[in-house]
């Protein structure tokens, strides 16, 4: 039997040559399709699981109570958090710097708000529901001005 000895940097080339590529992310949806069917969704479901309503019979306080609807709101809350991935695709992006720092905190106000979410606590809840609107507004203040919400975007 004859052993045949390959070199260390063939043997790596050879590795790493025929390696796959890593696919690389596509868009299906431009932003305003992104924003209408994924993060404003998910952001209303998240902002309107808790709250306090005053009217004239008094105060009422709402929240999550049964293990489904803390489902929902852990739903949401981790498509809140995927939202900055979906905004930074390349061909979404619209530039490099500011784009890319306000998704990832939009990635970063959704992560907070599935802790809060996981923990099952309803101010937590509130507080990272704050964060995640502070997250868009910042955004709009920058991108799209005269929109407060993603809904008031007509579909192209």
């Amino acid at each position: 039997m004859k052993i045949i000895k390959f070199p260390m940097l063939a043997i790596i080339t050879l590795f790493f040559g025929c390696a796959p590529e890593t696919p690389q992310a596509t868009k299906m949806a431009n932003v305003k399709q992104v924003m209408n069917a994924v993060v404003e969704p998910a952001a209303e479901v998240y902002w309107d699981a808790v709250g306090t309503i005053v009217d004239e019979n008094g105060i009422h306080e709402f929240a999550p109570s049964t293990p489904a609807e803390w489902q929902l709101v852990r739903n949401a809350a981790v498509v809140l958090a995927e939202s900055g991935d979906l905004l930074m695709i390349e061909s979404r992006a619209l530039d490099q710097d500011a784009w890319k720092n306000l998704s990832n905190a939009m990635n970063e106000a959704g992560s907070r708000a599935l802790e809060a979410a996981h923990a099952q606590d309803p101010v937590a809840v509130f507080d990272a529901g704050a964060e995640v609107y502070f997250a868009c507004s910042k955004c709009h203040a920058t991108y799209a001005p005269e929109i407060i919400r993603p809904s008031d975007i007509p579909e192209e």
